[in-house]
């Protein structure tokens, strides 16, 4: 009698009795088919013009179908975790080691589900998939990128039910998935890691999760206590001179018409741009008034444009240069220097991504 499984060394499938005679029961058929019916999404934002003429109705349904299948086998496992929080950085075999450290063997290794919760490494957190969604997908490893889509997945829900850090999520999200409509429409599907289904299902995740952000809805609260309005106006402009990105400034000017003329002082601004860029850089696109008065306001929209500004995050990852070990400094990890803190480096985003890059 032939073996029946997907591998020899399986217990084989299971089946069901039923009137027709035997039947192979499939537990994941009921959950595809919900899960079918909740994310439909058009095919045309996906596919190009060609594309959509070769698809028809029923052609289009079977792959959905197919997708839904594939992504499902993929995502079913859990996320890798790791006891420990660190991870050793090294670039070439060595006597002692004979391997090299990868960048998606270190986003693994790291505890960026917990990292999400603490409101002090959220944006470090979001600004490191930001990076790695514009120029380093690619070099996930399979396990890696189910953890990073993991991950995403909880700061997308994080941001739905608690309406905080939404453009930043927004930003993420554009970034991600104009990647991936380039790697998915053939310039770079030979280096996507996977069956191609499963990253069109998670494209049309990513869509969805754009439209729940789109239509996020940030609910009022009654409270008889104290509030922005109550307070002087010196607390108010206090609290606007202690933010360091401009958005915020002009986000926050929208919620009264006090704090809408506080936003909007000339002092703010060019305290802004003379934190986040050099004296040549906003020399060169400042922007004038009729009257022949600097506009810092203007002229910091303008120099963003053109120069990156000053990342500001409450926690960051550590590299400890006398063990090369990557880790949270609140974690810790085993160091052997006699003075560990004169060793210990804060590590950007843009620095982590450096690190393993060969």
């Amino acid at each position: 009698m032939p073996f029946l499984g997907q591998d020899w060394r399986s217990p084989g499938w299971s089946w069901i009795k039923t009137e027709d005679g035997w039947r192979r029961y499939e537990s994941w058929s009921q959950e595809l088919e919900r899960e079918h019916d909740h994310c439909s999404i058009n095919h045309s934002i996906i596919l190009n013009s060609e594309d959509e003429e070769i698809f028809n109705n029923e052609e289009q349904e079977y792959a959905s179908k197919k997708r839904k299948k594939d992504h499902f086998r993929n995502d079913r496992n859990t996320q890798c975790f790791y006891r420990e929080k660190w991870i050793y950085v090294h670039k070439e075999s060595t006597r002692e080691r004979h391997s090299y450290c990868t960048l998606g063997e270190a986003f693994n290794r790291l505890d960026f589900s917990s990292a999400i919760q603490d409101i002090r490494r959220f944006n470090y957190v979001v600004r490191l998939l930001q990076l790695i969604a514009k120029s380093q997908l690619t070099s996930l490893s399979g396990v890696a990128q189910k953890n990073y889509f993991n991950i995403l997945d909880k700061i997308v829900q994080k941001v739905l039910d608690d309406h905080q850090n939404p453009r930043l999520i927004k930003n993420l999200l554009q970034d991600l998935s104009s990647t991936l409509c380039i790697l998915i429409r053939g310039e770079g599907k030979s280096v996507l890691v996977g069956n191609i289904n499963i990253w069109i299902c998670r494209l049309e995740t990513i869509l969805t999760w754009q439209q729940q952000l789109q239509n996020l809805q940030m609910t009022k609260h009654v409270d008889s206590g104290l509030t922005l309005s109550d307070l002087p106006l010196h607390v108010l402009s206090n609290i606007l001179h202690r933010l360091s990105d401009g958005w915020d400034v002009v986000t926050l000017g929208q919620v009264t018409p006090a704090l809408s003329v506080l936003s909007e002082d000339r002092q703010l601004w060019r305290k802004l741009c003379l934190y986040h860029f050099a004296d040549k850089q906003f020399c060169r696109h400042l922007v004038l008034s009729e009257e022949g008065h600097v506009e810092w306001k203007l002229t910091y929209f303008a120099l963003q444009k053109y120069y990156p500004t000053r990342e500001q995050y409450g926690d960051t990852l550590h590299f400890c240069r006398h063990c090369s070990i990557l880790f949270w400094k609140d974690s810790g990890h085993p160091c052997t220097a006699a003075n560990p803190d004169s060793c210990f480096m804060p590590v950007s985003p843009q620095h982590f991504i450096d690190l393993f890059k060969f």
